[in-house]
């Protein structure tokens, strides 16, 4: 059975719930990420939503409650090591010092120790580069990654970031299964235009490889010989012409070259995809969607529970981030708004009075903020009401340590 969030009781609900006061279930977090079964958490949605904060929480969090958790991130901004206390990330995962545990939780790993926290950050390259060492010959590997074009494509081709994600998150798992250094990966997607193409990556490889265009700059070396020089001489060597003036002779002896000496991985490429997708679907895996109150970012939100869904991928639930909240939410911003005039064109030019207004009107537009925030965050849950929501409050300061994390954590997992 997928791990699922636990029933939550009337308390449960006032506390998780989201401030429209629609009948709504809470994301219980803290259920999820100390329920054995879950393995893997993808935090995903849209670039700017908070993803990598909330990755790095939810892994300090299940640290300290005695899971051993990773966490992969693929921020370029490099927060993660910032608010970890690391001077770098790259594509070894290190230790995160300072992780304790939460005194009277009882909490700890299945073979009885405390809990554990390593990071890392995606190397895109360098994953590309372990695959093909992986999975060539030493000599087909060193042909490849000599060849220019490999070079170029290991490094900017579109979503090679995505796919090498992905690549890395199954290392991951293997190693966690094989020796038993981690019971909890925690990735954090890449900052993608959509939010959509991590899961459309290792298809868009896969199609890219098997191709028309590939087809045609490998049909020489596939036919081998003379009569490879016949089948290319038939109509290939007309488009190879057009393509060498285009592209120049030496870039397109490049890519012929490096399709050649890749022939023999592309099947390892989709079996790969494959089992990425498997894993992605599997009981162990849960999805989170992290989204902001507004109006682009849930759309996105939505877009990606629907495609969840049509992928039969197993969706937690939803994190509305930096919510903001008023000091006193029974005064409206309309009213806050109306006493602001009143002391305005009460010709009071007290320091006081002045002070007065400005906190009102200041008031008026945190309440307006938070209002529209509102009706955006109950849209999204009702047009989606089995999805479950937890709402993080947003922060009077950027994020840059692991007391700040904790804070973050405490609002994600309140529900639980």
């Amino acid at each position: 059975m997928p791990p699922r969030t636990r029933p939550a009781s009337k308390a449960t609900l006032n506390a998780g719930a989201p401030t429209s006061g629609a009948s709504v279930a809470p994301l219980d977090l803290a259920g999820l990420l100390t329920d054995p079964r879950t393995r893997i958490v993808v935090c995903c949605g849209a670039g700017g939503v908070g993803k990598t904060t909330t990755a790095a929480a939810l892994g300090l969090w299940a640290a300290e409650h005695g899971r051993k958790a990773v966490v992969l991130t693929i921020d370029p901004a490099r927060r993660l090591a910032q608010s970890l206390g690391l001077t770098e990330l790259d594509n070894t995962p290190r230790p995160v010092a300072g992780v304790g545990t939460v005194a009277g939780t009882g909490a700890g790993a299945a073979d009885g120790s405390g809990g554990s926290l390593d990071a890392m950050m995606l190397d895109m390259k360098r994953t590309f580069d372990e695959v093909v060492e992986q999975h060539a010959t030493p000599d087909k590997a060193a042909q490849i990654l000599a060849n220019p074009f490999y070079q170029a494509v290991s490094s900017s081709f579109a979503g090679t970031q995505e796919y090498m994600a992905m690549e890395k998150l199954g290392q991951l798992r293997t190693e966690a299964g094989r020796d038993g250094r981690w019971d909890l990966i925690i990735v954090d997607t890449p900052p993608s235009r959509s939010a959509l193409d991590f899961l459309d990556a290792p298809k868009r490889l896969g199609s890219f490889l098997d191709g028309r265009f590939i087809r045609l700059l490998s049909a020489p070396a596939k036919a081998g010989g003379r009569a490879g020089f016949k089948v290319f001489s038939v109509g290939v060597n007309v488009v190879t012409n057009t393509l060498s003036k285009v592209l120049g002779g030496q870039l397109l002896q490049d890519v012929q070259t490096f399709v050649a000496a890749l022939d023999t991985m592309f099947g390892g490429f989709r079996e790969r995809a494959d089992q990425t997708y498997a894993l992605l679907k599997a009981p162990e895996t849960a999805f989170v969607v992290v989204a902001a109150p507004e109006r682009d970012a849930l759309r996105e939100a939505s877009f990606f529970a629907g495609r969840l869904d049509e992928e039969g991928m197993p969706l937690a639930g939803l994190v509305v981030n930096r919510i903001q909240r008023v000091a006193a939410p029974s005064l409206t911003a309309s009213r806050a708004l109306a006493a602001a005039e009143q002391l305005a064109d009460a010709d009071d030019s007290s320091t006081t009075a002045a002070t007065t207004e400005g906190l009102l009107r200041l008031h008026a537009s945190l309440a307006e903020t938070a209002d529209r925030q509102e009706r955006l965050t109950a849209r999204f849950t009702a047009g989606h009401p089995g999805i479950p929501v937890v709402e993080v409050p947003a922060s009077a300061q950027d994020i840059h340590d692991l007391d700040g994390l904790r804070e973050v954590a405490a609002a994600l997992t309140r529900a639980g």
